[in-house]
């Protein structure tokens, strides 16, 4: 969780595991099952019952990861809406509801 002082922005040091999981674009159940694996690093314990995973090492296991050989997803084809244009309502797109 981020938190901010009176002199300004403060970055966070420890990632809870919600946090982390956005961070990583991964499940919450993905992130577990890395650290279960030892794939990932192992949180620390910040009080009786609360774990973070450091920034830092969380970084610096992003940068570890290998580059991808996966092409991006491909395009599907879909038209995109244009700025400033709203779509139609339901109604008007029916043939049965011509004026």
């Amino acid at each position: 969780m981020m938190a901010t002082s009176k002199k300004g922005f403060v970055a966070p040091i420890f990632l809870d595991l919600q946090t982390l999981a956005d961070v990583l674009a991964l499940s919450v159940s993905t992130a577990q099952d890395l650290v279960r694996k030892g794939q990932f690093p192992q949180p620390r314990q910040l009080s009786g019952r609360r774990v973070g995973w450091l920034l830092r090492e969380v970084q610096e296991w992003a940068e570890a990861r290998p580059v991808s050989m996966l092409p991006p997803p491909p395009n599907t084809g879909a038209k995109k809406p244009r700025a400033g244009k709203s779509p139609a309502p339901m109604g008007d797109q029916c043939e049965g509801n011509a004026p």
